[in-house]
């Protein structure tokens, strides 16, 4: 332990994998069709994969560079988090349920980026902490989902399926960050994220 912070590389394999997953799918998506890999909600039945396909849709290079700083930042707060196994799994299983919370929203006729399921992983390593640990670092968790929560209200998300924002070259979706933030907390519950070995 250096400096308050524990680092077990290999209790985060499984997390760092869904980090390298994301950002690689993300980068090699950008050579393909956005159209068939998208969110789009008449199609969520009969192409159940695109729940899994539209986090690596990016509209602009910013808001790719967006989304590959956003993994790199959570592979480093997954880590000091300490989510292993249960985190990874409730992390991968918040994946496809988060675009069908967009469901909730049927103005909004398509999606794409890996926003919201980063903040399905904010969550769940949020909870790792709270549930996991003692002292400081249950008050960090504490901090990081009370911030996430602040984060989401500030957005509005049942005001519209779109929010401009000064300085993006894109529209966001603000239900989708609410969105991975609820799908990422029920998961890490399901999953027992924060119980011991996990």
């Amino acid at each position: 332990m250096a400096g308050g912070v524990r680092l077990n590389a290999r209790l985060a394999l499984p997390w760092w994998g869904l980090c390298v997953l994301a950002a690689g799918g993300a980068l090699v998506a950008q050579a393909l069709d956005p159209a068939a890999l998208r969110w789009q909600p008449e199609l969520a039945l009969t192409q159940p994969w695109r729940c899994l396909t539209a986090a690596w849709v990016h509209l602009s290079p910013m808001h790719l560079a967006a989304n590959l700083v956003g993994t790199a930042l959570l592979a480093a707060l997954g880590a000091v988090a300490g989510c292993g196994r249960r985190a990874a799994a409730a992390w991968a299983l918040a994946w496809p349920l988060t675009p069908l919370t967009l469901l909730l929203q049927p103005a909004l006729a398509s999606y794409g980026g890996l926003s919201g399921w980063l903040h399905a992983g904010v969550a769940v390593a949020a909870w790792q902490l709270l549930r996991g640990d003692r002292g400081q670092r249950r008050l960090i968790g504490a901090a990081l989902l009370a911030g996430l929560l602040a984060k989401v209200l500030l957005e509005t998300p049942w005001l519209g399926p779109l929010r401009e924002l000064p300085g993006w070259d894109i529209a966001i979706a603000p239900l989708a960050h609410a969105g991975g933030a609820a799908a990422g907390l029920l998961c890490a519950l399901v999953c027992g994220v924060g119980r011991p070995a996990g």
